[in-house]
Formats: C-alpha cells, sequence, structure tokens
C-alpha cells in the first residue's frame, strides 16, 4: 500500500463529496493514508475543515516561503500548531527562484518554524528551491538534535539530500521524477537511501507523466512510486512498503489505525 506524504486537499478544485471520491479513487489504486500540507496559518480552519470526516487524512500547520504576504509571528504559530490534529510544522523553508525578493522575510519564517518544531516535538516539512547553503545552515543552527522532518518535492543535489539525511531528514520525491526533463533528479533518486524516501503528489500540482496538463491528485501517487522503483531496479511492492513505513515513523502515526 502506498502514501501520499504530501498533497493539498484543500486546493483541489473540490466540494467536500467530490474529495471523497478523489480518496477513493485513491484508495482503490492501493494509497492507504494522504498527508495534507498547510500553506498559511490563515487558512489553516478551513482547511481543516474541509477534511475533517475524510478518512485516513493527517494534516500540517504552517506558511509556504511563497505565502509570506501571509505570514504568522511565532506564537501564533505555535499556538495553531499545538493542534494535536497536527502531525507536522510546514510546510516552510526558503525559494528563492520564485521570490528572492522576500528573503528577509522567508528566513525569519523558516527560523521560527523550526523553533515551533522543537517546542512541539514534531517534524519539520521543507520547501527548498534554489537555497542549498541558507536552508542546511539554517537547520544546523537552529534544530534541536530530536527534531527531524523531510525535504519534499526535492529537486536539488545529492550532495543537499545527504546533508540532510545526516541531519536526520527524510527525503521525498514527486511526480517531477516522471518528467524527461529530469534525468539528474533521476540520477539523484537512484543514490538516495531507500530506508530515507518518500513519495508524493504536491497534488494539486506536478501531474506525473501520463496525466501531465491534469489536476493532479493523490491517486497519481501510484506512478510516481512505480517509475522509482524501476529507478532503484526493485519490485513496486518493495518500494510501496518502505516509504509507507517511513512514512508512519517519521510523523508518528499508527498505520493500524491511521491516528497520531
Amino acid at each position: 500500500m502506498f502514501v501520499d506524504s504530501h498533497c493539498h486537499l484543500d486546493r483541489l478544485d473540490k466540494s467536500t463529496d467530490e474529495l471523497r471520491d478523489v480518496l477513493d479513487f485513491a484508495e482503490k489504486r492501493g494509497v492507504e493514508h494522504f498527508l495534507c500540507v498547510c500553506v498559511s496559518v490563515a487558512d489553516f480552519p478551513s482547511m481543516l475543515d474541509k477534511v475533517n470526516g475524510l478518512n485516513n487524512v493527517s494534516v500540517s500547520c504552517g506558511v509556504h516561503p511563497l505565502h509570506q504576504d501571509e505570514a504568522c509571528d511565532y506564537h501564533t504559530l505555535l499556538k495553531t500548531a499545538a493542534d494535536p490534529q497536527v502531525v507536522a510544522i510546514g510546510e516552510t523553508g526558503l525559494d528563492y527562484f520564485y521570490s528572492a525578493d522576500t528573503k528577509e522575510v522567508q528566513l525569519q519564517s523558516f527560523i521560527d518554524h523550526i523553533k515551533v518544531a522543537n517546542a512541539l516535538k514534531k517534524p519539520l516539512i521543507i520547501h527548498t528551491r534554489d537555497a542549498r547553503e541558507d536552508t542546511i545552515n539554517l537547520l544546523k543552527e537552529h534544530k534541536d538534535q530530536a527534531t527531524i522532518g523531510v525535504l519534499h518535492c526535492f529537486t536539488e543535489s545529492l550532495e543537499m539530500a545527504q546533508e540532510a539525511i545526516e541531519l536526520g531528514f527524510y527525503i521525498s520525491i514527486s511526480g517531477i521524477v516522471t518528467f524527461k526533463t529530469a534525468s539528474e533528479l533521476q540520477e539523484v533518486v537512484k543514490h538516495i537511501p531507500l530506508e530515507r524516501l518518500l513519495i508524493e503528489t504536491d497534488s494539486p500540482w506536478l501531474a506525473p507523466v501520463p496525466y501531465r496538463g491534469k489536476q493532479n491528485q493523490p491517486g497519481y501517487v501510484r506512478e510516481v512510486g512505480e517509475f522509482i522503483a524501476q529507478l532503484k531496479g526493485i519490485t513496486v511492492e518493495e518500494l510501496a512498503k518502505v516509504t509507507t513505513q517511513n512514512f508512519y515513523t517519521l510523523f508518528n502515526i499508527s498505520p493500524n489505525n491511521h491516528t497520531k
């Protein structure tokens, strides 16, 4: 069975009833759990309202680095993320590719998220693009030794992946790996230890081949898993088993009842 370790169910252009159909489709394709990732603390209540009552859905709380116009202070983040339904802090991180002009705000927001993760003893979900050195350095400087997490939708270098793994992090791969233009990422994935690997859709964006151009959805994580299994020369069943266990271990979720 697969897990979609990173999706944005509240951003899918679907009603709650339609979301149930989306998740039913995913479950029929062997996807047993879904992590709905927050991009704005201001939107957290509405996100929670939309996914409450859906089977096998966990949630995170944080501010995406490209949503700094919706940034919140440390205490607001701490209070909101303390909700027992929240299994992770984020997504947070740094993105200098799309928004280098907000660098200083991003840096402070990222530090706040790391400190909240330390305080609540919850893992971090990190978005990083064109900010390799700052991402790793801030983690080294501010995170507690026990604080771990994941670099999601990873598209950076093998060296960065290895540094993150040494810090206790997992590496999550999205449908980007299936793109014809992703040869460098494919080589990186071959070298990432299976015991540190997660898979995701990042839906509704980045639909994998053969669904490019369509709205992505959690059921398509199967294509991501199948492609990576082929890259690594292992069975799909092994890939699914290990990445699913990695997910439950990282986010402290029981695979039996799918609750924290």
